[in-house]
């Protein structure tokens, strides 16, 4: 296996989850890569011991982290984002949410 950036945005995106679901996402990660990955229940990843995200806002933000999170973690690395693209979509995502 060749180390490159496409194995870092895998990292990343194996990283966020493991935060959010407060464990190693395992199962999930099989389920990304299958054609099941369209019907993966986000809403049941929160880690059972932090609160639920109350709020449409709140609720928006982790959604939009989960999808880019999955995204990272897509079986063809050129299928992938860039860590460049990964930035910027959470800086355009940051800076959205400063002007509201």
């Amino acid at each position: 296996m060749v180390v490159t950036e496409k194995c870092d945005v895998y990292s990343f995106g194996v990283l966020v989850l493991e935060v959010v679901m407060g464990k190693h996402p395992g199962e999930l990660l099989s389920q990304v890569n299958s054609s099941a990955h369209q019907r993966i229940n986000l809403n049941g990843l929160l880690d059972p011991r932090l609160s639920p995200p109350f709020g449409q806002r709140l609720s928006h933000k982790l959604s939009f982290l989960l999808d880019l999170a999955i995204s990272c973690l897509l079986e063809d690395p050129q299928s992938r984002p860039t860590l460049y693209n990964v930035s910027r979509q959470i800086e355009m995502e940051a800076s959205f949410d400063q002007q509201n």
